[in-house]
């Protein structure tokens, strides 16, 4: 084996005068919890760490994507061939510049976030193209629940997987309750300006969600406790 291939590719974090740990810290802090730019600022300045807002914005854009890139391909390596795999799938308004755009969503019967695409239209292609990029990353799953937009149905008999489709009145709660955390997150960022960034936090903010939604309301407090343990600890491997 040749030297060239037995070296360790470059740290991402080489270039930047602050340490991985204070980069990791911004990064969670932004994404997951509903605050602003400088509301991360100020809150770090109270820890001793004198940042810019702006320096937030950069490490969120360099770094999140790459975090999210690292959970999602955990999260698909552990998911795949799982034979009682249900997905939900919807689509929600998100407002960018004023003009109303489509967040389309894939969420699993566990409630996390497998798929997010933003479109200009809700219709047969922008359907056929998020599922498409939904079912080569994740797999196909055992049925697919949706709700009575007819683009689905369309995409679906393209697909040739029609006969996994399930609509039903409430079927589909799964997804429309996790649209709350990024309803939360779209309040304390104020709005979006571009379709770029909204596709790159929607898709960040769903793998950093899923990495910390730990089911509180399901188990008692010890198990909880140990469970946010192992996901801060596993974040900080991850994040390394």
């Amino acid at each position: 084996m040749s030297r060239k291939s037995r070296a360790k590719p470059p740290s991402p974090f080489r270039r930047f005068n602050s340490s991985p740990e204070v980069i990791r810290l911004v990064v969670l802090m932004y994404v997951r919890f509903p605050l602003s730019l400088r509301n991360v600022e100020d809150l770090l300045f109270e820890r001793g760490i004198d940042i810019c807002h702006e320096t937030v914005r950069l490490w969120w854009n360099r770094f999140g994507p790459l975090f999210a890139g690292d959970i999602r391909r955990q999260r698909v390596s552990r998911m795949r061939g799982f034979r009682h795999w249900r997905w939900h799938l919807d689509e929600m308004y998100v407002k960018l510049n004023g003009e109303m755009v489509y967040l389309w969503r894939a969420v699993d019967h566990e409630g996390e976030v497998l798929e997010s695409y933003v479109t200009r239209t809700r219709d047969k292609a922008a359907a056929l193209t998020f599922m498409k990029k939904a079912l080569k990353r994740h797999g196909a799953p055992e049925a697919i629940t949706t709700d009575g937009l007819r683009s689905y149905r369309a995409a679906m008999n393209e697909l040739g997987n029609a006969e996994k489709q399930d609509v039903g009145r409430w079927a589909n709660n799964r997804v429309e309750n996790s649209h709350l955390p990024f309803r939360r997150r779209e309040r304390a960022m104020l709005r979006f300006r571009q379709m770029k960034s909204l596709q790159k936090f929607a898709s960040v903010h769903a793998n950093v969600h899923n990495h910390f939604s730990l089911e509180r309301h399901l188990t008692d407090r010890q198990t909880y406790r140990e469970r946010r343990s192992a996901a801060l600890a596993e974040w900080q491997v991850l994040a390394s």
